[in-house]
């Protein structure tokens, strides 16, 4: 898992920076400070029933066939793995120290999705007990040094944090020497928002048992570096079924596995047994993903980035890559655009929009991430109606994928544009609703309140209009 914080809508701070000072500014406190700086206690934080997998767009077995050996033979460097390899009987997960009884909520209810939905005899055991899967919750700063471009990651062969500093430049957490799955570590940060958590525990302890690879082209799954799948779907659980089916073992060729996997899929997917042969999807091409990368990366100047950023939209263009890569692109030159050209921002945002609608459907997580920042575009532009017009559009997607981050940040905007409306009491909802939902999202109320603050100076910085 790399550079979610990416889609965490921090184009808050990007807009903000590029409008001019709000009113009183340097002078009395704004709105936006006393609201923020409220000693009123926050209210409880809320949850998503995750007890289902998010809805898919089923795809034919063939497909999935394809997708199966592309994730369990090839690591994200390219690197190929020699066999297939997985946990051999029942699995033990555990947290190496006592972890906060809300971490250790969102485990046991992952685990049980793993155990309905994929068939997986996954446990958990006692924290600090020594089972096949070990979860560490790291200071954040500590697994920066450690891994720089890493928000969370996985490795095998080894069961605690102190072992892999010890081991991290060796062979023994290469998984290509693996023929059998026996120890993993997952590596979490332990002071980030309980939502980082979450999709981290997902994405690390499916890794752990399955795919190591992930893969920009399959839009439904966590096993994509574009992150904005943040819990197991259903794609996801069919390949962690199939990966345990009774057929297969580890240390099996691709090709041996090759063969088993037609009568596997049609057992457990039978509904993708009469839905025609396989599209041809093209590879990620290897300097179209530097080009994400860069983009996405946290260092280097910002220009840097843009021009990236742009240069992974010609790729994606000249590559033929029209499916939602190519929205993906333009998303991410989206957000870079939006600190220096806002009208080109907007426009580039739109273009992803139509490309997320055409390729994945209206109401996709993807397009919701679009919407959502169309929103902010417009609220920064003074265009509150629009706005207000990208939130609801955003808001189905958003709840759909569970994610507390993008739905509080618009709830937040949504309750700053009521407000200007003289809508008090629907204000005064949507921003109470938006606070359950940041204090899920957030590692800490002083970052609740910090992102209510920047919302609302976006809104006073942004001379909201209202059309009647």
């Amino acid at each position: 898992m790399s550079l979610r914080a990416f889609l965490a809508v921090a184009l808050v701070v990007a807009l903000a920076a590029c409008a001019p000072p709000p009113p009183g500014a340097g002078g009395a406190p704004t709105i936006a400070d006393r609201r923020a700086g409220s000693a009123d206690p926050l209210p409880p934080a809320r949850r998503f029933a995750e007890d289902r997998a998010p809805p898919w767009r089923a795809r034919p077995n063939a497909e999935l066939a394809q997708d199966f050996e592309h994730l369990f033979f090839f690591l994200e460097s390219g690197r190929e793995l020699p066999v297939f390899t997985r946990f051999e009987g029942p699995v033990q997960v555990a947290f190496s120290r006592p972890a906060p009884s809300e971490v250790r909520r969102e485990l046991e209810t992952l685990v049980g999705r793993i155990r309905r939905e994929a068939g997986i005899p996954l446990s958990i055991a006692a924290d600090g007990a020594d089972a096949q899967i070990m979860v560490a919750l790291v200071p954040r700063e500590a697994l920066r040094r450690a891994v720089p471009q890493a928000a969370c990651f996985v490795v095998p062969r080894v069961g605690s944090w102190q072992e892999f500093l010890s081991n991290r430049r060796g062979a023994v957490i290469d998984w290509t020497t693996l023929k059998v799955r026996e120890r993993a570590l997952l590596v979490v940060p332990a002071d980030s928002g309980l939502q980082e958590i979450r999709d981290c525990l997902h994405e690390e302890l499916a890794q752990a048992l399955g795919p190591l690879n992930d893969i920009y082209g399959i839009a439904d799954s966590v096993f994509n570096d574009d992150n904005v799948q943040g819990v197991l779907t259903r794609f996801d659980m069919l390949m962690l079924r199939a990966a345990y089916a009774p057929e297969l073992r580890s240390g099996m060729t691709r090709e041996q596995v090759r063969s088993r996997l037609p009568a596997i899929l049609a057992r457990i997917h039978p509904s993708g047994e009469g839905m025609g042969a396989a599209q041809q999807r093209r590879p990620d091409p290897r300097n179209w993903t530097r080009a994400i990368e860069t983009a996405m990366s946290p260092v280097g100047t910002h220009g840097r980035r843009l021009g990236a950023a742009r240069e992974a939209v010609r790729l994606a263009q000249a590559e033929g890559l029209t499916d939602h890569r190519l929205g993906f692109s333009l998303y991410v030159h989206g957000r870079l655009l939006a600190g220096v050209d806002r009208a080109a921002a907007r426009r580039t945002m739109l273009q992803a929009e139509q490309v997320y609608i055409r390729t994945l459907g209206p109401r996709s997580q993807h397009r919701a991430f679009a919407a959502a920042q169309l929103a902010l575009l417009a609220a920064v532009s003074g265009d509150g109606e629009v706005a207000l017009g990208h939130i609801e559009v955003a808001m189905p997607g958003v709840l759909e994928g569970r994610n507390a981050a993008v739905l509080s940040t618009l709830l937040m905007l949504r309750a700053e544009l009521l407000e200007q409306q003289g809508r008090e009491t629907e204000a005064a909802a949507a921003r109470l609703d938006s606070l359950g939902w940041a204090r899920y999202a957030f590692p800490s109320d002083r970052a609740v309140r910090a992102r209510l603050s920047e919302v609302a100076a976006l809104v006073a910085r942004g001379e909201i209009r209202m059309e009647s």
